[in-house]
């Protein structure tokens, strides 16, 4: 069967691999209790909590599955049948967080913007000060709009208050400064395939110790046992047997990881805010606009671009497939009326958005996109 081995992935996720994270997956196999991974993931630990701003006495892990199970795994631990829950969305990814947190029984209080829309600061506070939840909930970059919500003045807002805050980084950290305990974050999580550029299949996570304090006194066992904290914890930092790790994964983690705090996370945030403007700036000249009207709200890892009248979404993304570059539409009411172009980890590079630009050009029979793109980032830059 052949395949496509050039394919460049410019999409919210998956992300190209990281060279380095590429390589790690040949590392021979060891066991999960072998000394040589318990090395490994002390040093996922560290490095995890300078990723996510956390304090020295929060606990931070892999979990084995994606960024959904992330999401998940916070809830299934905090959350208690009938706990009041707020929850921020205006997208997708929110309300993949309602729908969780409904199924682990929680009373969901939901707090709506429009799609294209951040949050408003003033609709939550409301709704923490009438409803006193236990627990608030935001996606601090929502991946199926390209919106960057005010998670840091939530978290802050609610830990004033003596609110748990779980917050979806998912597009975020890695890319990004975060500041996990100067903010408030009681959880947050991301994908290894998001910011990071590692392969799917674990996530990343970091509890505050207040976080596990609520789990310790929970009146109910976590209903997911494979993700109990508690559990999870025994097996981290005490080196007990809980489940077996998928350690080729580790170890692709750690490099990807190490390679993104080695370059610096604040000039990975301004090397993918430069490219987006340059790169939405340039698309602007064939009739491409923001569909994040607010510059301010525009999320920088994932830039969300409405298409040109009259261009067929399908029949383009299919043609760029064709010459080996997969880019994604829309979700649900923005599908065939946008684009989401991945700027995350090894996707936020120049010559990446240059052959994209330059294969565009191709297909639509243009010729000034990647000299535009060019002279565009030049002028950011400058």
């Amino acid at each position: 069967m052949s395949q496509n081995t050039d394919l460049l992935l410019l999409t919210p996720g998956p992300t190209p691999i990281q060279p380095d994270a590429l390589q790690a997956l040949l590392i021979p196999m060891v066991g999960h209790m072998d000394p040589a991974v318990f090395a490994l993931n002390a040093r996922i630990q560290a490095n995890l909590k300078v990723l996510y701003g956390a304090a020295a006495d929060a606990f931070t892990a892999l979990v084995a599955g994606t960024g959904s199970l992330g999401m998940e795994t916070g809830f299934a631990n905090l959350i208690e049948p009938g706990d009041t829950v707020v929850v921020a969305t205006n997208g997708s990814f929110g309300d993949r967080m309602v729908e969780m947190c409904e199924r682990y029984g929680a009373k969901v209080i939901v707090v709506r913007a429009p799609i294209g829309e951040a949050v408003r600061l003033e609709d939550v506070e409301k709704a923490l000060k009438e409803h006193q939840p236990k627990m608030v909930s935001v996606v601090h970059g929502e991946t199926s709009t390209g919106v960057l919500n005010p998670a840091p003045e939530i978290a802050r807002m609610a830990q004033d208050m003596g609110i748990l805050v779980t917050v979806d980084a998912v597009t975020t950290a890695g890319m990004m400064p975060y500041e996990m305990e100067k903010w408030g974050i009681d959880y947050a999580y991301t994908g290894s395939q998001k910011c990071l550029s590692a392969p799917p299949g674990v996530a990343p996570v970091a509890v505050s110790a207040r976080a596990m304090e609520v789990v310790r006194n929970r009146k109910t066992p976590v209903t997911l046992w494979y993700s109990d904290f508690l559990g999870l914890q025994a097996y981290w930092d005490h080196r007990d047997y809980h489940h077996t790790i998928p350690v080729q994964l580790h170890y692709s983690l750690d490099a990807a990881l190490s390679a993104a705090l080695n370059e610096g996370l604040d000039v990975r945030a301004r090397h993918a805010a430069e490219l987006s403007v340059a790169v939405a700036r340039t698309l602007e000249t064939i009739g491409f606009s923001h569909f994040v009207k607010n510059p301010r709200e525009r999320l920088p890892s994932v830039l969300s671009l409405r298409l040109p009248e009259g261009m067929n979404d399908l029949q383009v993304r299919t043609a760029l497939r064709e010459k080996g570059i997969s880019i994604t539409g829309g979700l649900d009411a923005t599908r065939g009326l946008i684009w989401r172009l991945g700027l995350m980890g090894e996707a936020a590079r120049t010559e990446h958005y240059m052959r994209f630009m330059r294969t565009l050009d191709e297909i639509l029979g243009h010729r000034h996109l990647e000299s535009t793109l060019e002279q565009n980032l030049t002028a950011v830059h400058a």
